[in-house]
């Protein structure tokens, strides 16, 4: 069982370290005079290479994985075509009613430039359709297999602002605005939107979590350093969202990638929670809340309900983390913990392997 366990820590890594973690489409609906526009920014080459996205975090874990490897490494003016040929037969499959079926057609589609074939790109499709005398509500059925996405509406006063995943269909959304959510629906909808970023999403969160876990599997000591963390992150998070604090992603993710070393590195040669350890974690924990606002800019959040999605968003961070804790303590704390050997057989081994990562990651952020 500890072997499987530090096994699932390397993977952990290398898919984080692969870079090919999927990430939602961003939508936004707009009408311009009679037309209905919506503009999808997508990842381009999963949709083409029919990666099937429902409950998937990393390409590299489909079938279709060598096809999307070889689309990520074509051109613009290769892959458009593609893209376009792809937008046509899909858009059939993406329903929009008001309160009947619009007649869906792709205006456009535009690749983005080719750049690091290790990081996505984003690509547009879209989308326009003619509406109805008198329409004035009107909603989106999301195709299944197409993954999570954001769906934003533009140019009113009082926008929709909701989060689909793949086979669910929106609220009636009014053509003239007036549809933001209660603070309770906000609340809600933003709770999945945290807890996928840290399970499955976030490998590197995941990894700075059991490091803090392995310094010792008693209750006490973890509760200081996760409160410790969770304190730090929340605070970074909100100035993040709010746009008070801002800092380029090429800064924060070498040095969330350093932080993960740092607290595998010291479990090696520390036994117990020292304060200042708890010190170092809450500066940590100012680094991640960065990496996390910067993950919730992309999906943007209610104008009218902010603080309600922002509280929404924090809490499902604190599920995933707490759900982390939880199988760490089922697959080793329960049944290791009290065993004599269990920091040299396990927590070193597992320590090490983490700040193995952390540096891999640290050096491919820095210099690839």
């Amino acid at each position: 069982m500890i072997t499987v366990f530090v096994g699932v820590v390397a993977w952990l890594g290398a898919s984080g370290a692969r870079a090919h973690e999927v990430t939602p489409t961003i939508a936004e609906l707009r009408v311009e005079g009679n037309m209905l526009l919506l503009d999808l920014r997508l990842n381009a080459e999963a949709f083409v290479a029919g990666v099937n996205l429902d409950g998937v975090s990393d390409t590299n874990d489909t079938p279709q994985s060598a096809d999307y490897d070889e689309l990520r490494d074509l051109s613009p003016a290769e892959l458009e075509p593609m893209l376009r040929g792809f937008a046509e037969d899909w858009a059939q499959s993406l329903t929009v009613a008001a309160p009947d079926p619009l007649d869906l057609s792709v205006a456009s589609v535009e690749v983005g430039a080719l750049g690091n074939t290790e990081l996505s790109r984003a690509s547009h499709v879209r989308l326009s359709a003619p509406l109805p005398e008198g329409a004035r509500v009107l909603s989106l059925s999301w195709p299944a297999g197409s993954g999570g996405m954001v769906l934003r509406q533009m140019g009113v006063e009082d926008p929709y602002t909701g989060f689909l995943q793949g086979g669910e269909t929106s609220q009636p959304i009014p053509l003239s605005g007036g549809a933001n959510v209660s603070p309770q629906q906000a609340f809600m909808d933003y709770i999945p939107v945290g807890f996928t970023h840290i399970l499955p999403l976030g490998a590197d969160h995941i990894l700075f979590v059991l490091g803090l876990f392995f310094l010792s599997a008693r209750l006490g000591p973890l509760l200081w350093q996760v409160s410790a963390f969770t304190l730090a992150h929340t605070i970074t998070l909100a100035l993040g969202a709010l746009g008070w604090v801002q800092i380029p992603a090429h800064i924060v993710e070498p040095l969330i990638a350093a932080s993960i070393v740092y607290v595998a590195v010291e479990n090696v040669f520390a036994r117990r929670l020292h304060r200042w350890r708890t010190v170092v974690i809450f500066g940590f924990g100012l680094l991640h809340g960065l990496g996390f606002a910067s993950v919730l800019g992309e999906f943007g959040l209610p104008p009218g309900q902010f603080v309600a999605a922002l509280l929404g968003f924090n809490v499902g961070v604190e599920l995933g983390q707490l759900a982390v804790i939880a199988a760490a303590f089922a697959l080793v704390g329960v049944w290791f913990r009290n065993h004599p050997k269990y920091r040299g057989r396990v927590a070193i081994p597992a320590s090490i392997t983490i700040a193995l990562i952390g540096a891999y990651w640290f050096v491919e952020r820095v210099f690839f």
